[in-house]
């Protein structure tokens, strides 16, 4: 019985490397030139499908969101144009839930406040078929200080209690708390990948 755990545990840091150990998708860059990264499906993904099936095509995009667990802000049929909710990435607790695929972002979205802002456009193609480029964008939650800090309880605070805003608050505007920190394209190849099995 000990020689088991034994074994479990010098096998534990083998199998902690393991799972760090995944296959390059960033070229070789320059030191101080941002890397740019390599995908493996192109975006905006060409579906050679013939021009009588634009209906088709939109309604597996809306479907393909939504099994990805996004609502749907706004859709324009006729632009090709989807706008989903944002939504807050799902951390390493729920990895059951869908999100993006890569262990560094499920980690960032577990120890800070993430969330997706999906945009899709779709546009015909010149000799049929139509382009679909997916935008998946991440932001960070920006807090003047932690929501549930207990330090510095004690001490007299010079904040108001309550904040009255008297200004109307347009759904469509970005919320000044989020922070844009670029596109996440591991969710956005998930999200073709998606959409082309389904086709």
């Amino acid at each position: 019985m000990r020689q088991g755990f034994k074994l479990v545990w010098a096998g534990l840091p083998v199998l902690v490397m393991a799972g760090c150990v995944t296959p390059a998708i960033i070229d070789s860059a320059p030191q101080g030139a941002a890397a740019p990264v390599v995908a493996e499906i192109e975006n905006p993904v060409y579906l050679p499908l013939g021009h009588d099936s634009y209906g088709q095509v939109f309604e597996r995009v809306l479907q393909t969101l939504i099994d990805e667990g996004f609502e749907i802000q706004e859709s324009n049929r006729y632009d090709g144009h989807i706008e989903a909710l944002p939504r807050v990435a799902p951390g390493l607790g729920l990895f059951l839930k869908s999100g993006s695929p890569s262990l560094r972002e499920r980690l960032l979205a577990t120890l800070q406040t993430y969330r997706h802002r999906v945009s899709v456009v779709i546009q015909p193609a010149d000799n049929g078929g139509y382009f679909v480029e997916m935008i998946a964008r991440k932001e960070l939650e920006d807090l003047e200080r932690p929501i549930r800090a207990t330090a510095g309880a004690s001490f007299f605070r010079n904040d108001n209690n309550v904040e009255r805003q008297f200004e109307v608050i347009d759904p469509t505007v970005v919320g000044s708390g989020w922070i844009y920190k670029g596109r996440d394209p591991f969710l956005e190849q998930r999200l073709i990948d998606r959409l082309k099995r389904s086709l």
